[in-house]
């Protein structure tokens, strides 16, 4: 099967996808556009810079995190809004790795 953005925004719970660098973050934008993503608003992705943690949502949108969701990202949280959140490394998940969950 092949990995998909939006095999990722169909996982049970809040979807938060790490962004290594540059190179990564953009072919994630990318990625996500060809896609059917967009930002809430309607804009593309590639019309706006990515961010180091990304959210994916099942309504084929995506979203920049804030805060709250920063510290629960990086602090261990298990849930975030009532949900399970799911880490992803998005250069692990891109390349195909078995294990893609984002690790500290």
């Amino acid at each position: 099967m092949e990995r998909t953005i939006k095999n990722l925004a169909n996982m049970d719970g809040r979807v938060y996808v790490f962004l290594e660098n540059v190179e990564i973050g953009e072919k994630f934008m990318e990625r996500a556009e060809s896609e059917g993503f967009t930002f809430g608003d309607g804009a593309k992705p590639t019309e706006r810079c990515y961010a180091e943690i990304m959210a994916v949502n099942g309504d084929l949108t995506i979203n920049f995190v804030g805060m709250n969701g920063r510290i629960a990202f990086g602090g261990g949280a298990a849930t975030v809004g009532g949900k399970k959140l799911i880490r992803i490394d998005f250069k692990k998940y891109a390349a195909g790795a078995e294990n893609y969950e984002y690790k500290r």
